[in-house]
């Protein structure tokens, strides 16, 4: 069977580490193929290194390396090298680079730099960190840098990066609009259409509507790929009686004039969507043209096995969970 899922970093991670877990322990499952196709719209450059946050999250967290407390950055970890950079006055310090996180900005751009393509180099990651040994081919949505930056409003009127708006701000900062530079420019990464056109099963996890699977969603093709694909695809609702499980989804609905509800963001992909798993709380959710199926407990995935749980009951939803 081949899997097809559209991810930002934790919360997309986190549920295709249960997915890959759910495949493996189910003998008629087993050799299962999964594309993951990951949203860049959050990469930056950073003293002079290109980071793609959300790339980087799922190849931690699907390789074995992540830092499980939280759910970003590497296992055992120093910042030892942010603090040297700190000591010479190099800005910004308000995104972290750990030692050994930095290791891999620096072969990333080192590859670019080198004319590897985007692709490429993800797929050369991907490597070390044993994803194609469990079955999982890991694409960036697109080749092209592209970057989200948000329009808001303290007194002066400007754009700053997602990242800073997020990580810096926390999203305090009320977000007017959020711009894709480069998005005009974008096409689907090789692989990525194909991914979507041949799948046997589509899912979306419960990452951020707006700023990750919402960005995804703008490549050029990758939403008439959805529409046109004959597997079913089944999504996991970020939100639980209105708000974010993590993260700040419910600012960036608000910055779109879309209310923080499950049955809203359903909305968002309904011209594509056929089943939207939700949390009891929100059971009573409707969305036009889907089904909506309240899960069993909590949709909380607490640990492998409970996003595993989760995993299989979306992928039930497209009628390939067992």
């Amino acid at each position: 069977m081949k899997i097809a899922v559209l991810s930002g970093g934790v919360g997309g991670a986190r549920f295709v580490r249960g997915l890959v877990h759910h495949l493996s322990t189910t003998p008629a499952l087993t050799g299962s193929e999964v594309t993951v196709i990951a949203n860049t719209g959050d990469d930056l450059t950073l003293h002079g290194l290109r980071v793609s946050p959300d790339v980087d999250t799922l190849l931690y967290t699907l390789g074995g390396g992540v830092h499980e407390g939280q759910g970003w950055g590497r296992a055992q970890e120093s910042t030892r090298i942010q603090a040297e950079l700190a000591a010479y006055g190099s800005l910004p310090q308000w995104f972290t680079l750990g030692d050994l996180d930095l290791a891999t900005h620096i072969v990333r751009s080192q590859w670019l730099g080198q004319g590897f393509s985007l692709s490429e180099v993800t797929a050369r990651l991907a490597q070390r960190w044993g994803l194609p040994d469990r079955g999982i081919r890991l694409l960036p949505m697109t080749d092209t840098p592209v970057e989200t930056h948000v329009v808001v409003d303290d007194g002066e009127r400007r754009a700053i990066h997602f990242q800073e708006w997020w990580v810096r701000h926390h999203a305090a900062l009320p977000a007017e609009q959020f711009i894709v530079a480069g998005l005009d420019r974008a096409a689907a990464a090789p692989g990525v259409l194909d991914a979507l056109r041949t799948a046997d099963a589509i899912l979306l996890p419960p990452s951020n509507p707006v700023v990750s699977i919402g960005i995804i969603l703008s490549v050029p093709g990758v939403r008439d790929a959805l529409r046109g694909s004959t597997a079913r695809v089944a999504g996991v609702s970020p939100l639980i009686g209105g708000a974010p499980v993590r993260g700040y989804a419910d600012a960036c609905l608000a910055a779109i004039g879309v209310p923080a509800t499950a049955a809203a963001v359903g909305g968002l992909y309904a011209d594509f969507l056929d089943a939207w798993l939700v949390d009891p709380a929100d059971a009573v959710a409707t969305v036009g043209g889907v089904d909506v199926v309240a899960y069993d407990r909590p949709l909380l995935m607490t640990d492998v096995p409970s996003a595993a749980r989760i995993a299989q009951a979306a992928l039930d939803l497209t009628g390939r969970g067992r």
